[in-house]
């Protein structure tokens, strides 16, 4: 057998593993890949490895994420390679790399880099969460750094991602927030409802305007009520809408997960980690834009203020939660990790699920949901463990 850290080029096939499609888990199932794609049929000499008892799932992919590895993507190019190898290394094979409230001049500068990454493929693209966001509902974002979401600031940093902007957070009832949400749809970028003080009128209008994407559902916007159920109903109940949940057990009770699952269906919920620097390596001082942050027993927290600052999550650890804490059928988990976040960004042609002609990304889990190996283009980023 040929060994398992071969080349893209050399055709394989992987054996006797619970191989989750789309249409449902097929039991024994063989993933077969030849170069960098999964293909259907495979020569007759392609090396063949046995890993019975363990599952395979496309590789996860992240629309919210701002880092990781002790790295940040409001850093350096050395320091976006880091995070995004330490993601990549928990499954995480496609992944939009998130900015954080800051200047705009700095907003701009990295917009450009991070641009250049997307356009070789490291990362599938930008997402601008802030500095166009309610201060009512600022979270771990500096509220001096806050401005209203007027088309022509938007229209900036659009313009700096030169075509590789693909999602931006906004308070959509701030001054400029509704034209906004018509120029990102206008452009192809997604317009996300979320760090928000909005009524649900005001969400109803963003979301007829054109915002398809709720900001990780239910935190940094006003709770569920029963007289003024604000932006929580008005996004569960829009067809049109995908919610972002942090599946960490700190930033949602099992119960608000459960309703997002009920309300919205599994094909409209996707797995977030909202991942900060400390994600992949533990506790300590970071850095989340120019604010301190203190990471005690995995929790992300704003040294002044105390406000929760993003997470310490891996989407493996999202996964593993999902099905054996919050007991969804790993199909559902698949959905909201892979499928789901792939068909919003216009990529479910290439990742999202494991069928012929698709990138060869995918993750080797054993029977109790841990990473035992993780492929991506064909090639092993983290070689099989089956011992």
């Amino acid at each position: 057998m040929a060994s398992p850290r071969g080349a893209a080029t050399d055709p394989r096939v992987l054996t006797g593993a619970n191989v989750v499609l789309p249409t449902g888990t097929v039991k024994n199932g063989t993933v077969a890949i030849d170069g960098t794609r999964i293909t259907g049929a495979p020569p007759a000499d392609a090396a063949v490895l046995d890993v019975s008892g363990h599952w395979l799932v496309p590789g996860f992919v992240d629309l919210h994420n701002h880092g990781g590895g002790g790295a940040s993507f409001s850093g350096t190019a050395e320091q976006i390679l880091t995070a995004i190898r330490t993601h990549r290394a928990h499954g995480t094979t496609t992944l939009v790399a998130s900015t954080v409230t800051d200047e705009m001049d700095l907003l701009v500068r990295q917009a450009g880099l991070l641009s250049e990454l997307a356009e070789q493929g490291d990362i599938a693209g930008i997402h601008f969460e802030g500095p166009f966001i309610s201060p009512c509902r600022k979270g771990a974002h500096s509220e001096a750094l806050l401005r209203h979401p007027e088309p022509a600031e938007v229209r900036k940093l659009i313009d700096a991602a030169r075509g590789q902007a693909r999602m931006l957070t906004l308070a959509a009832e701030l001054p400029g927030g509704i034209d906004s949400v018509r120029l990102l749809a206008e452009h192809g970028v997604i317009a996300a409802i979320g760090h928000t003080d909005a009524t649900y009128e005001q969400t109803v209008d963003a979301i007829e305007a054109g915002a398809t994407v709720a900001t990780h559902l239910f935190n940094a916007m006003p709770a569920l009520g029963h007289r003024t159920p604000g932006p929580v109903a008005a996004l569960l109940e829009d067809e049109r809408v995908t919610v972002e949940l942090i599946n960490d057990g700190t930033h949602l009770h099992p119960a608000a997960l459960e309703l997002a699952f009920h309300h919205a269906g599994a094909d409209r919920v996707a797995f977030i980690t909202d991942a900060m620097d400390a994600a992949g390596i533990g506790d300590g001082r970071y850095m989340l834009g120019p604010l301190e942050v203190e990471v005690s027993e995995g929790v992300a927290r704003l040294v002044e203020g105390g406000s929760i600052a993003g997470s310490t999550l891996t989407l493996d650890r999202a996964f593993k939660r999902a099905v054996t804490v919050d007991r969804l059928p790993v199909e559902a988990a698949v959905q909201a990790l892979s499928a789901n976040p792939a068909r919003l960004l216009g990529l479910s042609d290439r990742v999202g699920s494991l069928e012929p002609g698709k990138d060869a990304d995918l993750v080797l889990l054993d029977a109790d949901f841990d990473v035992r190996g993780v492929m991506r283009h064909g090639e092993w980023v983290v070689a099989p463990q089956l011992g």
